[in-house]
């Protein structure tokens, strides 16, 4: 994880440019590597915090989108904001090492978004979110989705001060990746398993993955959808709706 392996030595990007940090495997830490990845987290603790604070000053409801690459988190927002259209005000903060692709096909939903490029980093950190943060038109939002960088890993170490972490799992990716990669399932409230339209094509036991979720994480709410048949996103919606308004009345 970023923090075991020393990507957690982070270059803040220079004003104008979001590139984050590079980093090289292979090495061990002295006491001062370590004195120094134990002050980051501690200092992305207290970004998120203030993250927080900004949602709730705000009264956005802020999701973290985290899955490997491909399981289909640009796809899912973009029906999502289709069928959200006139009943909540959506924005989205895009992650990605290179390229504004998923944020160009977010921005043709027309809804506000911004595109964060960290070059080689495999993670967001809460510090990129506040800059983003700032670019984004806060009070015309109300469901602030962060679709984090493809990655089972990194991404499960760093708190963005966002309320709620969801985990994508597609089915080609198979069903051994929660007893893999157990700690994004962990810190994930929801799990949602996506393109279960080929579930007749890969060796993938639905009832088989679910339950090792819930052993792994007994608390974690679980979805089945497809993007192409929209089965499942009934329930995916309603999920959405019912948490955001169970956190605008906890703002009350």
């Amino acid at each position: 994880m970023c923090k075991e392996c020393g990507c957690g030595l982070v270059n803040h990007p220079s004003e104008g440019s979001e590139k984050h940090h590079e980093h090289h495997h292979g090495h061990t830490h002295s006491k001062e590597t370590l004195q120094l990845l134990e002050d980051i987290m501690k200092y992305n603790e207290f970004q998120a915090r203030h993250n927080r604070e900004h949602f709730e000053e705000y009264g956005i409801y802020a999701i973290n989108l985290m899955s490997a690459p491909g399981s289909g988190k640009t796809t899912l927002l973009e029906k999502t904001i289709e069928l959200l259209s006139g009943k909540l005000r959506i924005g989205v903060i895009e992650g990605d090492l290179e390229t504004e692709r998923d944020a160009e096909r977010i921005r043709k939903k027309g809804v506000p978004v911004y595109q964060i490029t960290t070059g080689s980093a495999c993670h967001l950190d809460a510090s990129l979110i506040h800059k983003a943060m700032h670019k984004l038109p806060m009070d015309q939002i109300d469901l602030l989705f962060v679709e984090n960088i493809g990655n089972l890993v990194c991404p499960a170490s760093y708190d963005l001060g966002t309320h709620l972490n969801v985990t994508l799992l597609s089915v080609p990716e198979g069903e051994d990746k929660p007893e893999k990669y157990p700690l994004i399932f962990k810190v994930s409230q929801l799990v949602v398993i996506t393109k279960i339209d080929l579930l007749p094509y890969f060796d993938f036991d639905l009832e088989k993955v679910k339950a090792q979720i819930q052993k792994i994480n007994p608390k974690a709410q679980i979805i089945a959808l497809s993007a192409k048949t929209g089965e499942g996103f009934d329930l995916w919606v309603k999920f959405l709706e019912d948490t955001y308004t169970q956190h605008k009345n906890s703002l009350r």
